[in-house]
């Protein structure tokens, strides 16, 4: 596999965050937010969570938070990969310790 440069990359996740702000304006109607924005900023914040939603779509993380406790949507502690990538993270260190290292 191929090393691909970290500023490519960061390059790439700027141009698709770029299309879903987009997305997300284009739901819009100059001034108040709709409902269908806030649907949308919903899924994101279940897919990536709130504070990089609120990256994602440059409005404020407070603004997001008050729209979740309207609606009574629940927003978990940390996004859904949160998780396998610390059990990955536990059983790489138990690896090496298992080694002598640590």
């Amino acid at each position: 596999m191929a090393h691909i440069p970290r500023a490519y990359l960061r390059l790439l996740a700027e141009y698709f965050n770029d299309d879903k702000r987009i997305e997300f304006k284009c739901m819009g109607n100059n001034g108040q937010y709709t409902e269908s924005q806030k649907h949308y900023a919903f899924e994101l914040i279940d897919q990536y969570g709130i504070r990089a939603t609120a990256r994602i779509l440059q409005i404020p993380r407070r603004t997001l938070q008050r729209w979740c406790r309207e609606k009574g949507v629940y927003v978990r502690r940390c996004p859904y990969w949160v998780y396998g990538w610390a059990e990955r993270r536990r059983k790489r260190r138990q690896f090496w310790q298992r080694r002598g290292y640590y």
